[in-house]
């Protein structure tokens, strides 16, 4: 239980990373070139010691890393970087908490899974509070808001294909293995993409960037990988998912304290409905 709360606490502290790094003006493609970089290392160690002993990947195998890869956290991780320029870290944090729904819209859509009438109410109940919180901040930043929760959502999407992929190749190759592998092709694709978009020039930035994207690769990044995959190890995934619900509640504490973000009766309503649903829903699922 721990594990599963300080992983949770940790990765949600990578929104407030963020915000504070693009203080110092850097952008959004630099930003995740940073984070990556420092984290390669982590993802590369656990891919090498997930394989010992194991038998080598086939070309199917390799194509499909390649292809989660790029989706969960390539193609995911730079759609929340670019979102989180232009919406707070509580609104951040509430979208991507809707993922178990989108896994299941794909999964209806893709293999006509059954949904529950439940589920449907879980739904509905954590989209209202998405919609509550979005309707407040688009009122206060116009349509930056609307084009920074679009890209968020696309985030949560991507991480979706993701999770519904992933299924058959966590069984035959193992999570920690393919977590490390996929994780270290996103790190070159996201170190490739700030060679191919920017000068090399622009690698000079603030060093409190540099400082804030350690800290991001390692506290935020690689230690809650090792830390829910460990708490899922001893307690199931049911039950790390449910303390996972420590997340929104820790962003929003973190945006408030450290990035002065307000902390409204629309926040609060909306954050409510949000971890409600998605409590009904996960009930409804098991």
């Amino acid at each position: 239980m721990l594990l599963a709360t300080f992983g949770a606490i940790a990765f949600s502290g990578k929104a407030i990373i963020v915000k504070l790094a693009y203080r110092y003006g850097v952008d959004a493609v630099t930003l995740i070139m940073y984070r990556m970089l420092f984290a390669l290392p982590f993802f590369a160690m656990m891919a090498w010691w997930a394989s010992r002993g194991k038998a080598p990947l086939t070309r199917k195998d390799w194509l499909g890393v390649l292809w989660l890869g790029f989706t969960g956290y390539y193609l995911a991780s730079f759609l929340d970087f670019a979102g989180l320029a232009y919406i707070s870290a509580s609104l951040e944090r509430l979208i991507l908490y809707l993922n178990p729904t989108v896994v299941l819209l794909l999964g209806l859509g893709l293999y006509q899974r059954r949904v529950r009438a439940r589920q449907i109410i879980g739904m509905a109940i954590s989209y209202c509070g998405v919609v509550l919180v979005f309707g407040h901040e688009i009122t206060l930043q116009g349509a930056d808001a609307a084009w920074g929760a679009l890209l968020v959502f696309l985030s949560a999407v991507s991480y979706a294909v993701y999770l519904v992929y992933s299924g058959e190749m966590v069984g035959r190759l193992g999570s920690l293995r393919l977590v490390g592998l996929a994780t270290t092709v996103a790190c070159l694709l996201c170190i490739l993409q700030f060679v191919v978009l920017r000068p090399l020039s622009a690698a000079l930035v603030a060093p409190e960037v540099i400082w804030l994207s350690v800290l991001n690769a390692t506290l935020c990044t690689a230690a809650p990988v090792l830390m829910v995959m460990m708490a899922i190890e001893r307690i199931g995934a049911s039950l790390a998912a449910q303390t996972g619900m420590v997340g929104p509640m820790s962003t929003i504490l973190m945006g408030v304290v450290i990035l002065g973000e307000p902390f409204t009766a629309w926040l609060a309503a909306g954050t409510v409905l949000v971890i409600a649903g998605i409590f009904v829903f996960t009930r409804a699922g098991r």
